[in-house]
């Protein structure tokens, strides 16, 4: 029986007043949140993308949060290192890119060597039809190796496999779908990219092309997408993600604490987000957990609905508890990507559990194909040593503490931790 019941989102939309009353403003693309920083009196503002406010009501939300001003923390290494940030007008990056992440999460060999030959699938609504153009300049600017539809490295279908009748093209996905091709990018340069996009936000659509990434041979899948529980939940499960030998994983959420679907379900591996900044320790880098506010932040908690998984040992929640890893989310902390479909053709700079998502799934292709009878989820639960403990911050109130707050060890907001090399990511 559930212990814990922390505030619901709904399927279409995060819940809560002052985001109901500023879905205006994030249409517009105006800044609807801000990032204090003690270091500086410029402040971070940033808008949730249009896919955050699904057309239909029962369609879910993507979990991605655009930059639209203020000095990044990337912006603020390089002035530490006496380069000038510019602002945030798209003519060059403002987030961090591959080196970074690279660095960050102790994968610089990783990326270089390992990925070839596998394939990772992203899983969105819509169609972009810049996809591969966006692709090829992330890439091109960042010195990796080119990923086209000519030479075999990208591909882009619909939900039933179609590579000439794909959806019907939406701006708001398509700063997603950049957001996802880039970060798998920017950590599995050597690997395959298959994108599938679905018709529709609707979860029996999402769940087809997800399904479909399986088909095709995906054997990482990242789905950057949630919206609340329901009873439904457990027969999506046998439907659409119970996929052995595959590396399913999913956003846990941008609206702060709360319980996620399909982040909830026991068969995928749960992604949190982190704020991530430069540090003088050995690591070079320091996290925290992602939270601007009461209704915006990573997500986490206790399902309502998903069995707990056999390696999922907390014993506070009886059911499935989110997260299980996690990775950079803070849109002030954010990640580099390029965009031209509906927004001016540049360089933007993202956050949500969006970018966590897709990070994780090419982590897990860099440590290599799955057992054929394993649920990847499960591994990093095996090797924690293997990853950053997060260890500050919260993502709300709730009255089990580490259901939302970071603490030594387990934690709903970043699970076990970031990824600190490959290790936690194999059998």
């Amino acid at each position: 029986m559930r212990t814990d019941f922390p505030h619901t989102r709904r399927r279409w939309h995060r819940a809560g007043s002052a985001v109901a009353a500023t879905a205006a403003l994030v249409l517009a693309g105006l800044g609807t949140a801000a990032h204090a920083d003690a270091a500086s009196s410029t402040k971070v503002t940033w808008a949730a993308t249009p896919c955050a406010t699904p057309k239909k009501a029962d369609e879910l939300a993507c979990d991605s949060l655009r930059v639209t001003g203020g000095t990044t923390a990337f912006q603020k290494a390089q002035r530490a290192r006496g380069v000038t940030p510019r602002a945030a007008d798209a003519a060059t990056p403002t987030g961090y890119g591959p080196s970074d992440l690279q660095s960050a999460y102790g994968l610089t060999s990783a990326s270089a060597n390992n990925g070839s030959g596998q394939t990772i699938a992203i899983v969105d609504a819509y169609d972009d039809p810049n996809a591969a153009a966006d692709l090829a300049t992330y890439r091109s600017y960042y010195g990796l190796p080119a990923c086209t539809v000519a030479n075999g490295c990208f591909k882009k279908v619909s939900q039933t496999g179609s590579t000439t009748s794909l959806p019907t093209a939406d701006s708001g996905w398509a700063e997603e779908i950049s957001l996802d091709l880039d970060m798998v990018s920017a950590i599995a340069p050597n690997a395959k990219i298959l994108l599938v996009e679905a018709k529709s936000a609707t979860m029996a659509n999402l769940g087809k092309a997800v399904n479909e990434a399986v088909t095709l041979g995906a054997k990482f899948v990242s789905n950057s997408y949630g919206g609340s529980e329901s009873s439904s939940d457990t027969s999506y499960d046998s439907s659409y993600f119970n996929h052995p030998g595959v590396a399913i994983t999913v956003s846990a959420g941008d609206g702060g604490y709360g319980a996620e679907y399909p982040a909830a379900s026991r068969y995928v591996t749960s992604v949190g987000g982190t704020a991530l900044s430069t540090s003088s320790n050995s690591r070079g880098w320091t996290e925290s957990v992602w939270n601007t506010s009461s209704t915006e932040g990573t997500g986490s908690g206790c399902s309502a609905y998903d069995t707990k998984p056999t390696w999922q040992t907390d014993t506070g929640c009886t059911k499935r508890m989110i997260a299980d890893v996690s990775a950079v989310a803070d849109p002030a902390t954010g990640v580099s990507v390029y965009d031209s479909y509906g927004v001016t053709a540049g360089w933007y700079t993202f956050g949500g559990t969006s970018a966590s998502s897709p990070i994780i799934a090419a982590v897990y292709a860099l440590a290599g194909t799955p057992g054929a009878s394993d649920y990847p989820a499960q591994y990093p639960y095996k090797h924690t040593s293997s990853l950053n403990d997060v260890t500050s911050g919260s993502n709300g109130s709730c009255s089990t503490t580490y259901f939302c707050t970071a603490t030594s060890g387990y934690d709903g907001p970043t699970g076990w931790g970031t990824p600190k090399g490959v290790g936690a990511f194999t059998s």
